[in-house]
């Protein structure tokens, strides 16, 4: 289609103009008789920009083409193509206005790079990393092309319906390093058993040095005159719910992505094991209410429909209400489960609640309190001090530090298991802990 293009100077065309005007007022002050001559050296340069805007010639069509998916800290790309019909375009250049939760700031800029066969459109690819979960939109474009000598350029705008869906990040559940994992540890591609500590008695083998003295049957080696011990399958079938909390706190963002997002990834990928191990798992979301809260998945074939209920996991500026989360979901439960909490507190005040909350459901279920590590507290209490104001701040971040250390040994001391570390490991962390717990069978 044909778009209707403005007639624009040129930062170029500034700068020359600018110079033009000292060169104008010294010839009306060394010959006054001569001043006609500004003027027209002013109108030889307007019409020189209007020339050169019209030799760039005019654009027959702008296309912009975008991934329909994507997922949340990874890169994606999007391209624009521009065909001119005539005229001699020198810069092209596209500016684009998006969704914060594609372009940082909503905005973005990219440049076109002339075809090397001729007739063929100018392109242009802009790399980028989306950094919330949801629906994002490039809402408007502009183009500007310039002429061949740079004083004049063109410019048209037009409205852009491209939508991109931005996925929670599963990115550990494809690394080679998880796939290895699946196929030669304890689960493989077909669920085997899991012998170790569990509570489901599964063989007698002859005693080995090194295990257990109390997994020994006295009886049966009393009856073989040999030493025979108890080996034990994991339990199977546990229910295990991630809670999100996805207020306040956990929006503010960590090493360029929001934390709930960390925690989505971290569970998203403990959810696959698990699912692999035979567990059955559920999501559940909560900020100032309940949200979202999903029915139990067995089989790893249903994944994506975690995937899909994690991505409509919303960001909300408000604070969690755990009282009311909290036993909403204890009041869904109807057998023990484990149930993992991803929060993190600002406050004592919010952090009293949480712990009470939390304290009545361990009442019934086993409580994993899964939180990142906060870096940047960690190195303003750590950094030496030049003036008061950085002492200040490193006595105020030491404090909520110190702060931090107590919510999380009332914690412990609840009963409830804790993990705090950064954002790249907890992933692998909250794994070995699901691991650890599995094989106690201290689910069931």
């Amino acid at each position: 289609m044909t778009l209707r293009p403005a007639l624009i100077p040129t930062p170029r065309a500034g700068w020359l103009v600018a110079g033009a005007a000292p060169v104008a007022l010294l010839i009306g002050t060394l010959a006054p008789g001569a001043w006609v001559i500004a003027p027209v050296i002013g109108l030889a340069l307007v019409l020189l920009v209007l020339l050169d805007a019209l030799l760039a010639g005019r654009v027959e069509d702008v296309a912009l083409a975008l991934p329909g998916d994507s997922e949340v800290g990874e890169s994606s790309w999007l391209t624009v193509d521009a065909a001119f019909g005539q005229g001699r375009p020198r810069l092209v250049e596209a500016a684009l206005a998006t969704d914060g939760r594609l372009l940082s700031g909503g905005r973005g800029t990219v440049a076109l790079s002339e075809p090397e066969q001729a007739g063929a459109p100018w392109s242009g690819t802009l790399h980028f990393a989306p950094n919330r979960r949801g629906t994002g939109a490039v809402e408007r474009l502009w183009l500007r092309w310039t002429g061949p000598l740079g004083l004049g350029a063109r410019q048209v705008s037009r409205g852009v319906a491209a939508q991109m869906r931005v996925w929670p990040n599963l990115a550990p559940v494809r690394s080679p390093a998880m796939q290895a994992f699946l196929k030669d540890a304890q689960f493989g591609l077909i669920a085997r058993r899991m012998r170790g500590e569990g509570t489901v008695f599964e063989a007698l083998a002859e005693y080995q040095p090194g295990m257990d003295r109390r997994r020994i049957d006295w009886k049966s080696s009393a009856r073989h005159a040999q030493l025979y011990a108890k080996e034990h399958e994991a339990e199977r079938n546990n229910q295990i719910v991630f809670a999100f909390d996805c207020g306040q706190a956990m929006c503010e963002p960590v090493d360029g992505l929001a934390r709930i997002d960390r925690a989505v990834t971290a569970a998203l990928t403990t959810a696959y094991v698990a699912l692999k191990a035979g567990d059955r798992i559920a999501l559940f979301g909560f900020a100032a209410r309940p949200e979202v809260f999903t029915p139990f998945v067995t089989d790893a074939r249903d994944f994506p429909r975690l995937q899909s209920a994690a991505a409509a996991l919303d960001y909300h500026a408000q604070e969690p209400n755990f009282t009311l989360a909290l036993a909403t979901l204890a009041g869904r439960l109807k057998r023990r489960s484990l149930v993992v909490v991803f929060s993190d507190f600002t406050d004592p005040t919010s952090a009293e609640l949480m712990i009470e909350s939390i304290g009545r459901l361990t009442a019934k279920h086993l409580v994993l309190f899964v939180t990142l590590a906060d870096a940047e507290l960690d190195g303003i209490a750590a950094h030496r001090p030049d003036d008061m104001q950085d002492l200040a701040m490193a006595a105020t971040a030491d404090a909520l530090l110190r702060q931090r250390a107590l919510v999380l040994s009332r914690l412990r001391a609840l009963g409830v298991d804790v993990i705090e570390a950064p954002h790249d490991r907890i992933g692998t962390r909250l794994i070995d802990a699901y691991l650890a717990i599995k094989r106690k069978g201290a689910i069931g």
